[in-house]
């Protein structure tokens, strides 16, 4: 029997570093509406309903766990207990440095953290929403790599949510704007933990373009009658680790430098206080009091003050080096600054006056818009359900491993280049043979080349997980298929022989951003691999 998008209950989360976000949308008037989890969110008076990205751990055995509110309603985001974590986003598919953290005699990951964080806002939504979610859109930032995207995919997998399409963070803000069509629009979505940059262009489609619902990567039957009327095309896009919470923890530095203060949740807390009262006031205030130790002290920031800050880490050179780029990349593609209509400011800290002031610096104040920031995202994720098709590129390359003689050690050989439109049309081949008489299989190992020379590094510090973003003389590559199962490509039977060409490869990435083999045996004509997700293959 064919599935009916009207049939479905469809849902988008934006997980975020500070915050996440859910919408739902109305399938007969084709509206998005913010979710509020009563349990769940954070109500504050002229805020949308927004669950913090918090969870403490009370049981790791069982699972157990407080999210979000309850965190906050309990008062355990002020601990230093390892229990606590905060800004888990960063973290997952980064290398830990050091040690992994035991609770209740169980190493603790990023990856753990956030899946049982995803997991119980997913089981809160069955639970108040009491109807299945058949159809959910989640979005991803501009430079996360195809571990985090199947990390994702997973997670909503082992819950059985029925169908899963992905977005990028600031595309989805540029639909989330509601703009009319034929506008070329930048989207600067600067959030907890990345600064994103996307240049959309929205246009009219007239070729009805005729939509195809994914389940796990492949065609299923079902929405192929609607018609897409309107296309997101990506023009340029850049992104890098760095956001809030980087801001967060120089003004902790700060505090620390100049009222001799240790570093602790309690003081994060305080500060990002602090900064979020400075995006309406000149001067902001906290004070702390514990009446059980009568320790005391006062936090006290003025506009002038925060400046300095931002500028001695050097916030805005980093932001002019992003800037530079998606100016760069767009005229390569005929798009000049002036033929940009509308600027939209995405992600909790564009409220940041002095980020705002950047800003109008490269445009007019009347092409920027900045009156959904918080919602803008999972707003826009839905539309793609809706009646807009996303044409985006391939944003890091995938490249093949090789032992690199001259300065001995691995290297990788380009394989796909970034920039190419996808799902790509024609697969790219790669014929290999034995190198050895009597050889028994083929081993190749593919990985995913970082676009900057920025590396997250995750480490241990004050009973608590913490990221920091680092320089590194070389691109960052996550590996797809590194262990001993999966980088063997093809099992020789019979055996090879040097001399001639025995297996072909064939690479795609989908339209899901994931890159797929197929390998084939060219003496037996047997099908080894037939479009496998290389990050699935064990």
């Amino acid at each position: 029997m064919a599935l009916t998008q009207n049939s479905f209950n469809s849902y988008a989360i934006d997980f975020g570093t500070s915050n996440t976000v859910i919408t739902s949308l109305n399938s007969l008037t084709k509206e998005t509406k913010i979710v509020s989890l009563n349990s769940l969110c954070q109500k504050l008076s002229g805020s949308p309903p927004l669950i913090p990205s918090l969870l403490y751990l009370q049981d790791a055995t069982q699972n157990k766990a407080l999210i979000g509110q309850e965190v906050l309603n309990a008062g355990l985001n002020s601990t230093n207990d390892a229990r606590f974590f905060r800004n888990f986003k960063r973290g997952v598919g980064s290398e830990i440095q050091g040690f992994l953290p035991q609770i209740d005699d169980t190493e603790i990951s990023f990856e753990a953290i956030g899946k049982l964080y995803l997991t119980k806002v997913i089981e809160q939504l069955r639970l108040e929403r009491s109807d299945p979610i058949d159809s959910l859109v989640l979005t991803v930032p501009v430079d996360s790599f195809e571990l985090y995207r199947l990390w994702l995919t997973d997670i909503c997998r082992s819950l059985a949510v029925e169908q899963i399409r992905i977005i990028d963070e600031p595309t989805a803000a540029a639909l989330g704007y509601g703009l009319t069509s034929q506008k070329t629009i930048l989207v600067i979505d600067i959030g907890g933990g990345t600064a994103d940059f996307s240049l959309v262009e929205l246009e009219t489609n007239l070729d009805n373009y005729q939509g195809l619902i994914l389940k796990w990567g492949q065609k299923i039957l079902g929405d192929n009658q609607a018609q897409k009327n309107r296309t997101a095309k990506v023009i340029a896009k850049v992104g890098k680790n760095l956001g809030g919470a980087d801001i967060d923890n120089w003004l902790v530095n700060y505090f620390v430098d100049e009222q001799n203060l240790t570093p602790s949740s309690l003081l994060t807390r305080l500060v990002e206080r602090l900064k979020i009262k400075l995006s309406t006031q000149d001067k902001a205030t906290e004070v702390y009091f514990n009446d059980e130790t009568l320790e005391s002290f006062e936090l006290s920031l003025d506009q002038e003050t925060f400046a300095k800050v931002l500028r001695f880490y050097e916030l805005f050179p980093q932001l002019d080096e992003l800037m530079t780029k998606m100016l760069q990349s767009a005229r390569r593609n005929g798009v000049e600054i002036t033929n940009i209509d509308n600027v939209v400011l995405v992600g909790g800290t564009v409220k940041i006056p002095q980020i705002q002031d950047w800003v109008s610096g490269f445009f007019p104040v009347e092409k920027i818009k900045c009156d959904r920031p918080l919602t803008a995202v999972a707003e826009g994720a839905l539309q793609i359900i809706n009646e807009i098709e996303v044409k985006d590129f391939i944003y890091h390359s995938y490249g093949v491993r090789y032992w690199d003689r001259k300065n001995k050690r691995h290297n990788w050989h380009p394989l796909i280049n970034n920039g190419q439109p996808y799902p790509m049309l024609h697969p790219v081949t790669l014929t290999l043979g034995a190198s050895v008489v009597n050889q028994s299989c083929i081993e190749l190992v593919i990985g995913e080349i970082g676009s900057e020379d920025i590396v997250t590094e995750v480490y241990f510090e004050n009973n608590q997980l913490k990221t920091r973003s680092l320089n590194s003389e070389q691109k960052l590559v996550k590996p797809l298929n590194d262990s001993i199962e999966a980088r063997t490509m093809a099992t020789l039977d019979p055996p090879g022989y040097p001399g001639s060409d025995r297996i072909e490869l064939q690479f795609q990435v989908d339209s899901q951003c994931y890159l797929r083999v197929s390998v084939k045996d060219l003496l037996t004509e047997n099908m080894v691999l037939d479009s496998q997700i290389l990050t699935k293959i064990k």
